[in-house]
């Protein structure tokens, strides 16, 4: 077992662990809880996140809203629900995670199953310190779309191309937006009150649309 912590996040790795007892963990823990889980097929970590960590969350969080809403798209907020496919032995909890594309084969789902459903279009996943476990790769066997990881410094688009993820400028979900263009609305979160950024942010999205 490692444990490791920063002001951000506090993290627990465990080595060797079955799918049976990743499956097992889930249940006993269950939904109500602090931590958020990552299995890469025999690797467990467990980071339950701080402050820091969460604020960057909500304020993700509340541009995707922002941006379905200016830009009139459905979505689904999925937020950390638990995404896993036992054919693959992956598991993660993401920070956020959104339909925007499958939205209509999800809406009105209370539970999923990534066996016969279809992953999240789009996955926000914050690791300020870093990660024990390969989250790529557990999400692209996941078959998520498109992930944003943000590490306190720099942001990356990434889009799923044949199994594999790469680099992009601008997000596939929401054309309009770079990534340029989205990290500099979150380094501004560091010294600006979530209620002006995000109306600075509907701002430019209507400015870009316009």
């Amino acid at each position: 077992m490692i444990a490791t912590s920063s002001p951000a996040e506090q993290r627990t790795v465990l080595q060797n662990v079955s799918w049976e007892t990743f499956e097992a963990l889930l249940k006993e823990i269950g939904e109500d809880r602090g931590s958020r889980f990552a299995y890469d097929g025999s690797t467990l970590e467990i980071m339950t996140p701080l402050l820091e960590h969460e604020n960057y969350k909500s304020n993700f969080g509340n541009f995707i809203v922002a941006l379905a809403e200016e830009l009139e798209f459905e979505i689904k907020s999925a937020g950390s629900t638990t995404l896993k496919r036992q054919i693959a032995k992956r598991g993660i909890e993401p920070d956020n995670c959104y339909y925007i594309k499958n939205e209509p084969v999800v809406r009105g789902k209370l539970k999923l199953d990534l066996e016969v459903d279809p992953p999240p279009d789009l996955a926000i996943e914050i690791d300020i310190t870093s990660s024990s476990v390969n989250k790529l790769g557990i999400y692209s066997a996941l078959g998520v779309a498109e992930l944003w990881r943000y590490n306190g410094q720099e942001l990356k688009f990434y889009q799923l191309v044949e199994g594999q993820y790469v680099e992009h400028g601008f997000s596939l979900a929401f054309p309009i937006v770079s990534v340029n263009e989205m990290s500099r609305f979150i380094e501004q979160s560091k010294t600006v009150g979530e209620i002006a950024l995000l109306k600075s942010f509907r701002a430019w999205v209507r400015g870009k649309i316009l």
